[in-house]
């Protein structure tokens, strides 16, 4: 019974031991997460927030106006229209600065200005949380300023001499596109307009000067639109006597839903007088700035002293207004684009030739604004498929060399499971981000948790001993047992603990012994007493052998402590019997 109770404590006691066999000399590197994304070099269509989780996660871009959000080269309902481009953007306003006195127009034409109050502010800036697209949007509180009194909730004034909108400008082509997000949508809120002054082309007035309005106003839970006195006559006064301005109004059919965000697209074609209104990328109306029969096109010209007003009488968001210097088509409304995005890190240094990847742990998950409403979820490893069809993939590479990471390939892995053959001290994960199938969720990277097993140097050598001769001393070792080893490294000293002496002419230490097993250290002092230690070496990654100096060592424990002291007289022959 004593036997058998013996022989089961046993099995367990290896049990146990086996088990974190494997756990022996791992180590781990974190990417993200509370080590932030410092490492990441490369970013496509991603970018990174800090309103999902505790730490900072990288998710996808949903910024509109750039090549991989949303724009590519598309034939539209009326013809053949240009991409939306950051080439042809006149005027961009994304509204992810924060501060309501940091908005800008990224394109530098326009000079932004806000409306200043004694009661609450007229605009205020918003988070991701409330935002279309980007970081952040603007929201408006229904402030009645008129325009005419040179005040707005929000003023975009030209000022530059290649805007399309400058004093006298000849316009041609252009589109002008923003999302609105009603909160309660009530007659005359004024999203957007335009105010400046042109000349009266009529004979009766010459001289005078008139007023320009663009005008986007709710009514009826639509948006209705206004040009006045913007198309003008090819040249300017009709000869005909006819009116020399054309004036535009149209509206959409569609109602608007409040607290619902909704894209609104105005574009002109100026070679056939198209002007067509698209909501929500479906075509609301089209019309033409022209005579009756098309052969005549009223061009449009900007006034003098023109102002954009922004939110006034608005009670609600507007996100990513745009103004293009082209008739344009948009592929797509998702906020994400079904192209997703990419994220490469840097090469990450395991600090150890050959070192073999285990596994990547991977935290994340997926993320939604509906509305103003967030929806998180979170997991850890596995695979990152959704039920929406947002996803992530991730592959991984490794080399010796960090400079020659491009002539290895990607290998696809699954988080958290082990990965084969993936060896060498730098290594590069990639992770590619699809959004879901309607293009409303973004899948998220929190932590990146790279386990590699280090190169376990080999065991030390055993029974070291010292033999003093005259001026030198004589070491002898017994091989260390781990097949891996690739020879030796002698250290010594005058000063215990050391271990760095430079008196012999065989060498400062250490010395390569290489794969020998005594070692004779001439040229020391006679009379100095000198410590000796040994300690076992592999060539990390396999290298040849060379000048000590170049070689990497992965070298282990030093041996036992020996002393010697060399001593005149003392005869090396007898050591050799």
């Amino acid at each position: 019974m004593m036997k058998r109770l013996h022989f089961i404590i046993i099995i367990c006691i290896f049990l146990c031991f086996s088990g974190n066999v494997y756990g022996i000399g791992e180590k781990t590197i974190s990417l993200g997460g509370s080590s932030a994304w410092k490492n990441i070099d490369y970013k496509l269509g991603v970018t990174e927030i800090a309103s999902v989780r505790p730490y900072p996660v990288l998710v996808l871009s949903s910024r509109t106006g750039s090549s991989v959000s949303g724009y590519s080269a598309v034939k539209g309902t009326a013809g053949n229209f240009l991409p939306l481009t950051e080439s042809s953007l006149d005027l961009s306003m994304t509204f992810d600065e924060k501060e309501t006195g940091l908005f800008r127009d990224s394109t530098g034409r326009y000079k932004v200005s806000i409306l200043q109050t004694a009661q609450a502010p007229a605009v205020a800036a918003v988070s991701r949380q409330f935002a279309r697209a980007g970081t952040g949007a603007v929201l408006f509180n229904g402030s009645d300023i008129p325009a005419s009194n040179g005040a707005g909730p929000l003023l975009i004034e030209p000022r530059a001499s290649d805007a399309l909108f400058r004093p006298g400008g000849r316009i041609g082509d252009f589109s002008i596109e923003f999302w609105i997000y009603p909160l309660i949508l009530e007659n005359g809120e004024k999203m957007f307009s335009w105010v400046s002054s042109v000349p009266s082309l009529d004979s009766k007035s010459a001289g005078k000067f008139t007023v320009q309005r663009i005008n986007c106003v709710s009514v009826k839970n639509r948006l209705q639109w206004s040009f006045e006195n913007f198309f003008t006559f090819p040249g300017g006064a009709n000869p005909a006597g006819q009116a020399s301005y054309l004036d535009i109004r149209f509206s959409g059919e569609s109602p608007l839903i409040p607290k619902t965000w909704s894209h609104h697209l105005v574009r002109f074609d100026s070679e056939t007088g198209m002007i067509e209104y698209i909501v929500d990328g479906v075509t609301e109306t089209i019309l033409y700035a022209a005579s009756p029969d098309r052969k005549i096109v009223f061009a449009p010209a900007a006034g003098n002293d023109g102002v954009f007003v922004l939110g006034e009488r608005y009670i609600g968001l507007m996100d990513e207004l745009k103004i293009h210097s082209a008739c344009v088509e948009r592929d797509s409304l998702q906020k994400y684009i079904s192209s997703g995005g990419r994220a490469q890190t840097a090469p990450v240094d395991l600090g150890e030739n050959n070192g073999g990847v285990i596994k990547v742990d991977v935290s994340g998950g997926k993320t939604s604004i509906r509305g103003i409403s967030v929806n998180n979820e979170f997991r850890s490893n596995g695979r990152f498929r959704f039920s929406d069809d947002s996803e992530m993939q991730f592959f991984i590479r490794a080399a010796d060399n960090r400079w020659r990471m491009d002539e290895c390939k990607w290998i696809s892995f699954v988080p958290g499971e082990e990965i084969q053959n993936i060896r060498g001290r730098y290594v590069q994960i990639a992770v590619d981000f699809y959004p879901s199938a309607d293009g409303e969720t973004s899948p998220y990277l929190d932590e990146l948790r790279i386990v590699y097993q280090g190169r376990e140097p080999p065991l030390p050598p055993g029974n070291l001993t010292a033999a003093a001769v005259d001026g030198g001393v004589l070491l002898r070792w017994k091989q260390s047992p781990d097949a891996k080893t690739a020879g030796y490294l002698v250290y010594y000293s005058a000063v215990r603990g050391e271990y760095f002496g430079e008196d012999a002419v065989t060498g400062p230490s250490p010395i390569d012994a290489g794969k020998r097993n005594s070692l004779l250290i001439e040229g020391l002092n006679n009379g100095t007493l000198y410590y000796f230690r040994v300690a076992a070496y592999d060539r990390a990654g396999g290298m040849d052998y060379g000048a000590p100096g170049s070689v990497n060592y992965n070298t282990g424990e030093f041996s036992g402590e020996v002393t010697g002291r060399p001593l005149a007289g003392l005869s090396r022959q007898a050591l050799e019997e």
